[in-house]
């Protein structure tokens, strides 16, 4: 049954609207939405390899126009709800601005790696605009992150096609958690010697 499911996904992922559920599946789990839309860009890359490159854009826009609208959710939203008498209680008398302290001096850092490890992406926009961080920084790295994570698939999936989709399925979870542990203990390690 559930190989029935994989290929019926998979016959649906190379249909001529599948670019546009992608994008639609990247813009909403950049702001709202809890699934990702890597699943999706592997069995469109599959069912399309030669496209791969075409995809991870159309994913990658999406998820940035997406991670714009959850900025705004925590620019607007985030910033009334510190201001209750509840998180004043709970955090002390001005929360949101130590927490926009921290994320001016560490945010930049934070949308960079974030951008390549498992953390839901609308925790990084929210966070963002809850801070106040500089929009168009914000975008810009997003942009780079989005795109490396996104267009790594595509490579893997346009060159090297079903091992790759046997790699990403066991592996890149991890292997890119390890390259952003890697930066962190890095520049760690240049801002201590």
């Amino acid at each position: 049954m559930l190989h029935r499911l994989y290929i019926r996904t998979l016959t649906l992922a190379g249909s001529r609207h599948a670019p546009w559920w992608l994008a639609g599946l990247a813009f909403a789990e950049a702001s709202f939405f809890p699934i990702p839309p890597d699943v999706l860009l592997l069995l469109m890359g599959l069912a399309r390899p030669e496209r791969a490159f075409r995809f991870a854009a159309v994913c990658t826009v999406g998820s940035v126009a997406g991670g714009a609208l959850g900025y705004a959710i925590g620019f607007f939203l985030f910033d009334s709800l510190m201001r209750t008498a509840v998180a004043h209680a709970l955090f002390g008398p001005d929360p949101l601005g130590a927490f926009q302290a921290w994320y001016a001096q560490w945010g930049l850092w934070v949308i960079l790696i974030k951008g390549l490890t498992p953390i839901p992406y609308k925790v990084v926009t929210i966070a963002s605009g809850a801070a106040h961080f500089d929009f168009w920084v914000f975008m810009g790295a997003s942009l780079v992150t989005r795109g490396f994570r996104f267009f790594l698939v595509a490579v893997l999936l346009r060159y090297f096609g079903d091992r790759a989709r046997l790699f990403i399925e066991r592996w890149l979870t991890w292997v890119t958690s390890a390259v952003a542990v890697g930066v962190v203990g890095g520049l760690l390690a240049v801002r201590l010697l």
